[in-house]
């Protein structure tokens, strides 16, 4: 378990305020609001058309991630209540450099979507897995993982490298900032104190296994439910709030094709598992790197995965793995299109 579990008890552990959702909810529909009136000639459909099409977005996203977030719980619960506690150090090799690269291939044997790849993270670390190694985890996973290898070569085949860049970009950065967090002195400052509080809570859990595994899954659907439900919206709410047409219009130049492939990766938060797909219809537009620079984008850092990774880690973190895998999916993005 991360850190020493007598500082939890010093920490706030009250529910944040549903206050703050429908405060997201209101800014969400003041925005649409404003630009309706102050730009309408940017939108072809109507208030009301887009607003729909925002709601039907939304549940969309919800509920495409809603299977492979219960997956990710009942694996977590698997991790955290059943699994011998030395498991884990007897499995993984003691260099830190070979557990990292081990623990990023870890998404072959446990091929959950990046909404489930969370709550089991959060179950490794409370099984005495360090926030940096999780990390490493949880940003190959989405990406080195059959499904996602099928899926890709589904769409894009062995074409201009895409396939491979994609894995390779993928192992890279997830032991980039797993190296870079090793680094920290102090594993607890990297986390929430509500998930400290919740790992003591978990561990002094009284009753049998079953009792117990009942626990976690209530917390651990407490603690992902409302971020994935926040963390849709903001997605919808974007993709009604950006025209298209602003996007494709700057598809024809190297560099801004993958900044504005990178900024789509971010709000329309797909799935890893289908996302090539998606891409996939911009293949004729936009350049091989920007298409790989959003395949790398948007499974590691896009709206609703920073809602549920902010469940366990600090802002300050979210922002150096945002900072990371953009200027990383830049860099491998343009040496695709330089290479092709």
């Amino acid at each position: 378990m991360p850190g020493s579990v007598a500082l939890a008890h010093k920490h706030d552990t009250r529910r944040p305020s549903p206050w703050i959702g429908v405060g997201v909810g209101v800014g969400i529909l003041a925005i649409l609001l404003l630009i309706d009136r102050f730009a309408p000639a940017l939108f072809a459909d109507a208030l009301p058309t887009r607003i729909q099409d925002g709601l039907t977005l939304t549940l969309s996203v919800l509920i495409e991630a809603l299977p492979w977030v219960f997956i990710g719980v009942v694996l977590s619960i698997v991790v955290q209540v059943w699994l011998p506690s030395d498991a884990l150090q007897r499995w993984l090799p003691r260099n830190a450099w070979a557990r990292r690269a081990v623990l990023s291939l870890l998404g072959m044997v446990v091929p959950v979507c990046e909404c489930g790849n969370v709550p089991f993270a959060r179950g490794l670390m409370m099984r005495g897995l360090a926030p940096a190694e999780a990390l490493t985890f949880l940003i190959a996973a989405p990406i080195v993982n059959p499904i996602v290898i099928l899926t890709t070569h589904a769409a894009f085949g062995w074409d201009a490298g895409i396939l491979v860049a994609r894995l390779v970009g993928g192992f890279l950065i997830a032991n980039l900032i797993g190296w870079i967090y090793s680094l920290h002195a102090d594993q607890d400052g990297l986390l929430t104190e509500r998930f400290i509080a919740t790992c003591d809570l978990i561990e002094h859990e009284p009753g049998s296994p079953v009792r117990r595994s009942l626990a976690q899954f209530l917390v651990e659907l407490r603690a992902v439910m409302p971020a994935l439900v926040i963390g849709s919206a903001i997605a919808g709410a974007v993709q009604v709030l950006v025209p298209r047409e602003v996007l494709v219009a700057v598809g024809s130049n190297p560099a801004l094709s993958i900044v504005a492939m990178m900024a789509l990766a971010m709000t329309v938060a797909i799935c890893s598992n289908v996302d090539a797909f998606f891409a996939l219809s911009f293949a004729s537009t936009f350049s091989p790197g920007a298409i790989v620079a959003f395949l790398l984008v948007g499974p590691l850092v896009d709206v609703k995965m920073l809602a549920l990774l902010r469940t366990t880690f600090r802002w300050r973190v979210l922002g150096v793995i945002v900072a990371v895998v953009l200027l990383s999916a830049f860099t491998i993005g343009m040496a695709v299109n330089v290479l092709v």
